[in-house]
């Protein structure tokens, strides 16, 4: 009996040796069983450090830290005496604003007057030379003298400007003597030839007027032709 039992422990075991080995049933759903958690647990056992992929030592944008750097560097950049672009491309300083700083120079501008500048006339300019200059002035002062106005050249045409001058009476006043049917009528037709009055009366007076009237262009005797009216020469000639 004893024997029996003891050869069946041995046939077991023999048997359980020769098995496959089962997986274990512990992993699976909730538990990390990637290649990289095996690596880091065999890092671990074996002592040495377990780095994350990817990791990197510069601050998460937004964090406080990366406002803190950003700062710094804004800072540093504005401070004074910080060198700008002028200053780095040029190779000329900037001039800095300061109370202290001289005027700027003063170009002389000989199209600006400084007359009313005293300290800039008094540098140059004395009682004496300054009484000198206004003799200069007055010696070269001319005064011209009015002169009758020159004749008139050209052709034959009657001046009504004198004709007006010479006579007095106002318009409509009969002075001439007019005969003929239809002085009216035949004014009016004959002066519409004419641009102006001024025109008429220079024809009027070119045809023998005032004294004859061939066109019929002074119905009333006045010696005016077509309502030609010399007052307003009278008037400029008077002043």
């Amino acid at each position: 009996m004893t024997a029996r039992v003891v050869f069946a422990a041995l046939t077991l075991a023999a048997l359980s040796a020769c098995a496959p080995q089962v997986p274990d049933s512990g992993q699976g759903v909730g538990f990390d069983n990637s290649f990289e958690a095996q690596r880091q647990r065999d890092a671990a056992l074996a002592g040495g450090e377990v780095g994350v992929p990817g990791a990197t030592d510069a601050p998460l944008p937004g964090s406080p830290e990366d406002t803190a750097a950003a700062t710094t560097r804004i800072l540093a950049e504005t401070r004074p005496g910080a060198p700008d672009s002028a200053e780095l491309n040029s190779g000329v300083a900037p001039v800095q604003a300061s109370p202290s700083n001289p005027a700027p120079a003063t170009i002389n501008n000989p199209g600006i007057s400084d007359e009313n500048d005293f300290d800039a006339v008094a540098e140059r300019q004395t009682i004496e030379s300054d009484a000198a200059r206004i003799e200069r002035n007055r010696a070269q002062y001319e005064v011209v003298q009015p002169e009758a106005l020159p004749t008139r050249q050209g052709g034959e045409q009657p001046n009504i400007v004198a004709f007006a001058l010479a006579t007095s009476h106002p318009k409509g006043q009969s002075v001439y003597a007019r005969a003929g049917f239809g002085g009216e009528g035949r004014a009016a037709r004959n002066c519409a030839d004419y641009a102006s009055p001024d025109l008429a009366q220079i024809d009027f007076l070119a045809r023998g007027g005032p004294t004859r009237d061939r066109r019929g262009l002074d119905p009333d005797g006045d010696g005016y032709a077509c309502d030609w009216d010399p007052a307003p020469f009278r008037t400029a000639s008077e002043g």
